[in-house]
């Protein structure tokens, strides 16, 4: 018997966050291990009379690629992928892994050039999506590998994902996210107006340019859970340094105590106490990639803790996190590197923001709460 959890947490992605409707096509990007949540899925997007296929990932196999491919499959994309991404009206896409360590041997340098080959891709549904032609939505289905990161067991670990979601039994999930659409909808509206942020912390003070750029409401549209503001810099405006407590993880791997220095927007020095060889590669991927595509602020606080998953960390309540590489257009970003990797900064102790010269926010909070506009 399915677990009503997985049912609810399907019917919460289809229904309120891709919104999807009758006639529809929605592709579900998923892993085997993720089989219980894209049942849920499935089910709901025939419920709401639209089409549904599945494309699912066998373990191992990019593994495999990066080991034994040649410089061409390395980079080869797909002419039915690229059809599909101009097709499709919504995309769910579950990040669930039965080995989230499974490329940590990975050549480095064969991984970014991976990684970069697909970007386009990810890039053009940006666009579908920021002209209103398509919706995504990533999500999480619970496995014993993502529980043994959080330091949790299995029950623990799906208790902390359904409960972030806020599918529990009892709980009214699509009102939960519209009450959080409208906090931090005023939020956004409120930074919409600042020239200029300051972050300050330890071994952290760093200036980011974000005049003229839009300010997004993370608000279970594109994720869930979700529970950030963020937008998209100006690509020349970050100056100074910052240290991000958290290990950076991207595609398994980790990178540790990262430290980076910017100077005209651009990283001209980078270090890691472990890692340092991936975040070289990383940071060399492309002309774009040592420049910014987000900064946002973490203000989900429910979620506490440390997971070593990008999905609940990101939004850490009291954080902020900045991402090297592609930004959002719908924000006004215009980097359009293949790297988007996202850095958390940890402010909840004793870090503060300025907004033009006012501080606004102090020891992992805003100082003040938004004026929330009720419809």
């Amino acid at each position: 018997m399915l677990d009503p959890r997985y049912e609810r947490l399907g019917e919460l992605v289809v229904a309120y966050s891709l919104d999807l409707r009758e006639g529809e096509l929605l592709r579900i990007d998923a892993p085997l291990v993720a089989a219980p949540l894209v049942a849920g899925l499935y089910r709901g997007a025939l419920r709401r009379g639209a089409n549904a296929y599945v494309n699912s990932e066998v373990p191992g196999l990019v593994e495999l690629l990066l080991k034994s491919g040649s410089e061409e499959q390395l980079t080869y994309i797909s002419p039915v992928q690229q059809r599909e991404i101009e097709l499709i009206d919504a995309l769910a896409t579950i990040w669930s892994d039965s080995n989230t360590r499974s490329l940590t041997a990975a050549d480095p340098e064969r991984h970014q050039r991976y990684i970069a080959s697909r970007r386009a891709l990810t890039n053009r549904y940006w666009e579908r999506i920021g002209a209103g032609e398509a919706r995504w939505c990533g999500t999480l289905s619970p496995t014993h590998a993502h529980a043994q990161d959080a330091e949790m067991s299995l029950a623990e670990y799906e208790d902390f994902v359904f409960g972030a979601c806020h599918v529990l039994e009892g709980q009214d999930a699509v009102g939960h996210w519209r009450s959080v659409s409208e906090t931090l909808g005023a939020r956004a509206r409120e930074l919409a107006s600042v020239r200029e942020l300051r972050i300050v912390g330890r071994d952290t003070d760093l200036r980011l340019l974000v005049e003229g750029r839009t300010w997004i409401a993370a608000d279970g549209k594109f994720n869930l859970p979700d529970g950030e503001v963020f937008t998209s810099p100006v690509e020349e405006g970050a100056e100074g340094e910052i240290r991000f407590s958290f290990p950076a993880i991207f595609h398994g791997h980790a990178v540790d105590d990262v430290r980076l220095r910017f100077e005209g927007g651009r990283v001209v020095a980078a270090e890691a106490t472990r890692g340092g060889d991936y975040l070289n590669a990383l940071l060399d991927m492309d002309g774009e990639s040592r420049y910014l595509g987000e900064c946002a602020f973490g203000l989900n606080y429910e979620i506490d803790r440390f997971t070593r998953n990008i999905l609940f960390d990101e939004k850490i309540g009291g954080t902020v996190h900045i991402a090297l590489g592609a930004g959002f257009p719908q924000a006004g970003g215009k980097n359009r590197s293949a790297l988007h990797w996202d850095l958390i900064c940890d402010l909840r102790e004793d870090g503060e923001v300025y907004a033009d010269g006012e501080l606004v926010w102090k020891a992992g909070g805003f100082l003040r709460e938004p004026a929330v506009e009720h419809v």
